[in-house]
Order: structure tokens, then sequence, then C-alpha cells
């Protein structure tokens, strides 16, 4: 099996389990602390963060390991324990947060690209590779464990935050959980990294991959709520809080996590990843990836759900910044963790993760950006409840002048809608406001082109059944700035029954 980029494997069901009969287990594995690599920042409060979620959702039994803890024997033990535990139609969930690596396949021919994956764990140290090879999870190895829950039928989750691939054309301040790789040819660890080589990924039935980065694309840590985080751990967890239960039957499907986490892990990379599910289509329409045993508000899909205020998710209105080159502080600037960064001198406004924001920033300009981002992170907020779906064509995670692509937010089901664009120079543009009569409920840019300012630009798409004739307004105005559509915003739709879908469209001049 190969492990592409971040994964998140899923092995599930393709009919709906029982709540009350089937048991779910949890193996949770994160490791920030590597003696022979450089280590990382996110990858246990990643760890943590899903261990928590998982325990909210109902869990019969857990096991984590953090950073030493984190033995292979031991997670190979626990793993054991938990197949010997299990029937069928119970399910196990594996999570790992941690760097991930290449090696020469350990069986000729094997491997397409000659190459296997592997999660390393602490212990191991590539410059005594093959000393310490005990401590590396290789994929033919995993290929046999989730063999011996197939064999009992029993579903599992593995939730695998590494990474697999290099190479990432925008300018990254963090670190990617891409460890070196080997590159000397090993002898195989174990038995079963030879005998796990002979199960390919389409003979499992109860198994799904959702690789969280495509395989030409690195898994970042990216700055979350203003901490190093896995974008894909943290999207699972809330999915798992509930959030991607969108019809509230006290069961995650298959469509449901993909939508929830395509979207979510796009806003909080700022469309660094792109997730990838293997097998790419549901073995069924209501194929359960996993039951909430905790109770649920509702199963009647004409309740409206209940959406917490933005001011209720830890959102605090603020925008962590440094600036220098100037006397001048933004309102509204100074909020914790990782900080935006404002080059007064040179007029470069950067992201926490090291990107441009926007160019020629200026003391006449700067708050404007400032409001921008602290209205985008509001719209995050929101869409961590109930993200929407929308695309650019072709995709790329950075636009040079003169590049051409298409803009799509196809039709949501909801009787509103309103699109803008939060340029990089702060301003707010309005694109279109479909109210409730209207024809189509979808929006298309089919031939835009890349010009300067060069920056970063966000794409909004909301979609409500709340009225919008106000917030249309407002955005028609050509005194609308982002501080006074936030406003309009929070008054309105937040706390509502509301989608928000967040393109992030990066540009640089040609190289």
């Amino acid at each position: 099996m190969m492990l592409r980029g971040l994964l998140l494997s899923l092995l599930v069901s393709a009919a709906p389990l029982s709540a009350a009969s089937a048991k779910t287990y949890a193996l949770v594995v994160g490791v920030d602390a590597y003696p022979y690599e450089v280590s990382l920042d996110g990858a246990v409060k990643d760890a943590t963060d899903v261990e928590g979620a998982l325990r909210g959702a109902g869990i019969d039994r857990m096991a984590t390991f953090f950073d030493a803890a984190a033995r292979k024997d031991d997670i190979r033990a626990a793993w054991t324990g938990f197949i010997d535990a299990a029937g069928e139609g119970d399910t196990i969930i594996l999570t790992y947060a941690g760097h991930g690596a290449q090696m020469p396949e350990l069986v000729a021919g094997d491997e397409a690209d000659g190459l296997d994956e592997f999660l390393q764990l602490p212990g191991f140290d590539r410059s005594r590779a093959e000393e310490t090879d005990h401590e590396i999870i290789v994929d033919n190895e995993l290929n046999a464990w989730f063999s011996e829950a197939e064999t009992k039928g029993v579903h599992v989750l593995f939730v695998s935050d590494s990474c697999h691939s290099g190479g990432m054309s925008r300018a990254f301040a963090g670190k990617t959980r891409l460890a070196p790789a080997v590159t000397v040819k090993l002898p195989p660890p174990s038995e079963e990294a030879v005998s796990g080589a002979q199960v390919k990924e389409t003979q499992f039935r109860q198994v799904t991959v959702l690789a969280a980065s495509l395989e030409s694309q690195p898994s970042p840590e990216v700055i979350i709520g203003g901490e190093a985080r896995g974008a894909l751990s943290w999207s699972f967890a809330r999915a798992v809080e509930g959030s991607a239960d969108r019809n509230q039957d006290g069961r995650i499907s298959r469509v449901e996590l993909e939508d929830y986490v395509f979207a979510n892990v796009k806003h909080q990379s700022e469309a660094l990843q792109v997730p990838n599910f293997t097998p790419q289509v549901p073995r069924s329409e209501d194929e359960v990836v996993m039951p909430l045993t905790r109770s649920v508000a509702t199963a009647d899909q004409s309740v409206q759900k209940t959406r917490k205020p933005v001011s209720e998710t830890g959102w605090d209105g603020k925008l962590a910044l440094t600036v220098s080159g100037s006397q001048m502080v933004p309102e509204n600037s100074g909020g914790n963790g990782v900080p935006y960064r404002w080059d007064a001198v040179g007029g470069v406004f950067y992201t926490p993760n090291g990107d441009v924001a926007g160019e020629n920033i200026s003391e006449g300009n700067v708050q404007a950006v400032v409001n921008k981002f602290i209205l985008l992170d509001f719209l995050k907020a929101m869409a961590s409840q109930n993200p929407g779906t929308v695309s650019l064509t072709p995709q790329k995670d950075i636009y040079a002048a003169g590049d051409r692509l298409a803009f799509d937010a196809p039709a949501s089901g909801f009787k509103n809608m309103i699109v803008f664009n939060l340029a990089n120079t702060g301003e707010v543009q309005l694109l279109d406001v479909q109210a409730e009569g209207t024809e189509s409920h979808e929006f298309k840019l089919t031939d835009l082109q890349v010009v300067e300012p060069f920056g970063a630009d966000h794409l909004i798409v909301i979609s409500t059944n709340e009225p919008v004739d106000a917030i249309g307004a407002a955005l028609a105005s050509k005194n609308v700035d982002a501080a006074t559509l936030q406003q309009l915003l929070m008054t309105r739709i937040d706390g509502t029954d509301t989608s928000v879908a967040i393109q992030p469209l990066y540009t640089r001049e040609k190289l």
C-alpha cells in the first residue's frame, strides 16, 4: 500500500453500522521529538486533539503513544490487543502524526516507483539504519495489519498525518513532515514487510485511504489558531466532533467526511494541500466511515442545525502581527500565536506560513489588509462548522502573471448566495448576489487572468437561507471594507445554518 503524502486511511464498512452493537477502538500516535531527525512542532498537538475528539465521540477503548513512548513493538502489541478483542462489525481507529519517508523497495518489483514508504518513529536513526529499522513501520507491514482486521470483519480507520513527497512552489517558513529518504537498500525489518507486499490496495473491501496531499505536494505544518498544526489532523478532529455529520444521523458517511475534509484542509492550509481518497469513488452512497456513539441532535434533516457563533469558538477578533520599518500599529493587531509580518520599508505583508500576502502595502493601506485577515479568520471559523465547495482550475498552489483560470461555485441548495473577493490589498470586491427567487444558485468565472498587484486573494462564497439584502447592498457600496462586512455577517448570519467556502488564490510575477 502506498502512503501518499499526508495520509488518512479509513478501513470502513460499505453498509451502515449499528452504533448500539458495534464497538470502536482507537490507537493514537503522535511524534514531535526525533533524537536523530529534525523535530516537529505540531504532531503531538494533532494527536492530542484527535484523541480528545475521539473520546468525545464515545470510543470504547483507547491507547496513546506520544514522542518517546511511540515504540513499534508497543504499537504493534496494542494493535494486536484490539484485533483480538474486536469482532465483526467493530471499528479500529489508528492515527499517526509525525515524519514519513521513503526507502528502496524491500521486495523487488513491488512498487511502481521502486520505493516503499514508512512511518518514522523516534528510535530510527538513518545513519544506523539497519540497526534501528525495527523503529519504522513500512507500508507493507500496514498491509499485513489491515489484512488481519479484514479477516475478522473488523473495520479500521487509519489517520496518518505524515509526508512522503516534496516540492513546494510557494515560499514557506514552516516545517514539512518529510524526513530524508533512506538511500541504502535494507533487509526487510519483519516477516510482515515481505508478506504484506503481496497485498494490494485494490484487494481491500473495507479499506479507504485519504491522502491529504497529492503525490506532487509536501505535507506542511501550517499555522492554525496561532499554532503549528497538520491541516488534515485538525480537519479530521473537527469532523469527528460532529461537524462532518451533515444530516445529524449519528454517523459520518464517506461522502460527508470527504466533503468536510477536502474543504477544510484547503481553507486551513491556504490551498497548499489537496486531499485524495483511495478508492476515489465511495463503495456505496451510504458507506459509513465512523459511528458517533454520543447523542446527536436529530436525524431529521428538515430541522435546522444549531451553529456556534464564531465568538464561542475561540476567535478573538485580533491579528497577531509584527511590524518592521514603521511606528504605526494597526488597530486590532497584537493577538497571540505565530504572527503575520509587515515589512513597511519593502511594503510586503507576510502570512504566518511565510507566504507573500500583499505587495506595496504602505501605512495608508495596511489597516485594510489587517482587517481582511481578521475577517478571513472569522470566515474560516464559520467554514469549519459548515464548509462549502468551490474550485479553481487549473489547480496550483501559486499562479503567475498572465495565467488564466476558471472559478466555480456550484449550487448549494441554500436559498441565497453571496460571492466576493478579499483582495491582497484588503479591498472587498463584490462578484455576485443571488437572492431567493433567482433561477440559478451557481456561479462561474470562466476566464480569470492573473494581473498586478500580486499576493493573496481569497474568493468567498456564502450560502444561506437568511436574508442577504442588507449584506448585498453593503457589498455594492464603494465604501464597504472588511471591518464593516464583518459586523454585518456577525449580526445577520453568524450562528445560523450557513455554508462558507473559501478559495485562496496566491499570485506572483512570471519568473
